[in-house]
């Protein structure tokens, strides 16, 4: 004897369920009986469908808050996805072979649809219960109404109907997750690829309100571009941390060479921090890890901008890891903005040092730098370097017969401090 409906557990697993040995006679024709009153009363709710789509529109417009807004929406949408369920659900009572696939179709297409307009699944899943108890209770007063006597036999059938509707709302979860997943991965490429248009600098203006809403960021804020790389592993949690600590309003892309955080610093006229500062960590916790802050600017569409002042602050990074604001260190991003011109004015300024032998020349580039470090005071160079005053000035007067530049002019020591920065920083 077939079941008016298949189980859940038959469906999910393909399998057949072995027949347990009857008693012949009672057993069987109970069985039939019941088949025959369940299939009476389903072409009944046939006949009555719309009645019973409109009796459920009912329900969720009372019970289900989610439904109202649904059907305030588009009332006509909702009436016909509901009518075409309780089709399905009930043609599944007549003939469970041959409309079982439909009806898992239409569940399917419901739940994905469903997850599509963003209606909660908690609220679809009590739309389907309710389907299912409307049912149950329209079949049991069909059958009060035509023939009483029979009403006892809807007991062999209850778990069967009941069954189905598990097993759809099983279906119409799996189809509403699923297609939430393939939402969420597609929101997430759509961001990707907006936050990369503005780090490039070649998004659309057009597209600039859908990348505020896609990165939850204010159109008009004010913006720094924090620039991460090195470290073990790259692109950790804790290197993202360490340039913007918890609580910072940033929204991160991970790049071919380093990871960029678009950081709110503020907005115009909100009275926040000043936006020429961010909040990070001094120095690198971890070895190698290299974080350049760039300076800021106005609006996501500089982000681009912004995104090259925090390479060029990255540029500047030394190799053992550390942090480096760009307005901290404005002529060194100068010498890195413009590589070709710094190597050549270190040839320029510093050519005859940098050709004496090595010893020789470290210690003369060693003791101009520190002069330079301490505003020109010798004393406390040699303080620095451990040697006498007198022994620090006599390398400063070797320094400006190798380079014909006097140390008491202003403009030749600006030259010796760009110089010997280009040099440091463009070590490659």
């Amino acid at each position: 004897m077939q079941h008016a409906v298949r189980s859940r557990a038959v469906i999910r697993t393909g399998l057949t369920p072995v027949p347990r040995p009857r008693t012949p006679g009672v057993t069987s024709l109970i069985d039939a009986d019941a088949l025959r009153v369940l299939h009476r009363a389903a072409r009944a709710l046939l006949d009555d469908l719309p009645d019973l789509t409109d009796r459920l529109i009912a329900l969720l417009r009372e019970q289900e808050p989610a439904y109202r807004t649904a059907l305030a929406k588009d009332p006509a949408a909702t009436w016909q996805e509901a009518h075409r369920s309780l089709r399905h659900s009930v043609a599944s009572l007549l003939d469970p072979r041959g409309a079982r696939d439909a009806a898992r179709r239409c569940s399917w297409r419901i739940g994905a649809a469903r997850a599509e307009q963003g209606l909660p699944l908690d609220a679809l899943l009590h739309a389907f219960r309710l389907g299912g108890s409307l049912v149950w209770q329209r079949l049991v007063e069909e059958t009060s109404r035509a023939a009483p006597e029979d009403v006892r036999l809807l007991v062999h059938v209850a778990a069967d109907v009941w069954n189905f509707v598990d097993e759809h709302c099983t279906l119409v979860a799996d189809a509403y997750r699923q297609t939430e997943w393939q939402l969420g991965r597609r929101r997430e490429n759509r961001a990707r690829l907006l936050a990369a248009g503005l780090l490039d600098g070649t998004g659309r203006i057009a597209d600039l309100p859908e990348a505020a809403r896609a990165l939850d960021l204010p159109e008009q804020g004010r913006y720094v571009v924090v620039a991460v790389t090195g470290g073990p592993p790259a692109r950790s949690a804790a290197a993202r941390a360490a340039a913007v600590p918890p609580g910072g309003h940033v929204h991160w892309h991970a790049g071919a060479e380093a990871d960029y955080g678009i950081v709110l610093v503020g907005a115009h006229g909100e009275g926040l921090p000043d936006p020429h500062e961010i909040d990070t960590a001094p120095e690198a916790p971890v070895p190698g890890l290299r974080i350049g802050v760039g300076s800021p600017v106005d609006g996501l569409a500089a982000v681009g901008d912004a995104r090259r002042f925090a390479d060029t602050a990255l540029a500047i990074c030394p190799v053992a890891g550390g942090t480096v604001r760009l307005a901290d260190h404005l002529p060194a991003a100068l010498v890195v903005s413009s590589p070709e011109m710094g190597r050549a004015l270190a040839e320029k300024v510093l050519g005859p040092l940098l050709r004496l032998e090595p010893a020789d020349r470290e210690v003369l580039l060693d003791t101009l730098t520190t002069w330079l470090d301490c505003d020109g005071s010798a004393q406390r160079a040699g303080e620095r370097l451990y040697c006498h005053r007198n022994t620090v000035l006599n390398r400063l007067r070797r320094c400006e017969q190798l380079t014909g530049r006097s140390l008491a002019r202003p403009a030749d020591v600006v030259e010796f401090s760009l110089a010997l920065t280009a040099r440091r920083v463009l070590r490659d």
